[in-house]
């Protein structure tokens, strides 16, 4: 089955690390590009490719102050992204509470005041 090209997919759009710093950036507010530049220590050539993918695929929106162009996030695109990856979050808490369980589990098997560790023998033998 053929990839789905970047600038028609969010997916594959956020799979290139430096889009998904560029879009942490952009969280809390709007930037213009000088800003995503000094702040990730990226070329304006690079930065500008990446905006233009992220807004090819909905992820940032762009608009007009004056001369400047100032980029944000579009919460609305992201959702599917952060609904897509809620399925995994799910499944590791789901994950930690099995371990969590067998860990209280193990522990109240355990006589009082065993340690059912064992000491770590780190070679001494003057004991």
């Amino acid at each position: 089955m053929p990839r789905a090209a970047t600038t028609s997919d969010a997916f594959n759009a956020v799979a290139e690390p430096r889009r998904r710093q560029i879009l942490s950036y952009l969280a809390p507010g709007e930037h213009p590009v000088g800003d995503i530049v000094a702040a990730l220590r990226l070329g304006q050539p690079s930065v500008s490719k990446h905006l233009r993918v992220l807004r090819n695929v909905g992820l940032v929106r762009v608009r007009r102050d004056g001369r400047r162009k100032l980029y944000r996030t579009n919460a609305v695109a992201i959702r599917p992204l952060h609904e897509w990856a809620g399925t995994f979050e799910r499944f590791w808490q789901h994950q930690l509470f099995r371990v969590m369980e067998r860990a209280e589990e193990k522990a109240l098997k355990s006589p009082p005041g065993s340690n059912s560790r064992r000491p770590h023998d780190h070679g001494n033998t003057d004991d």
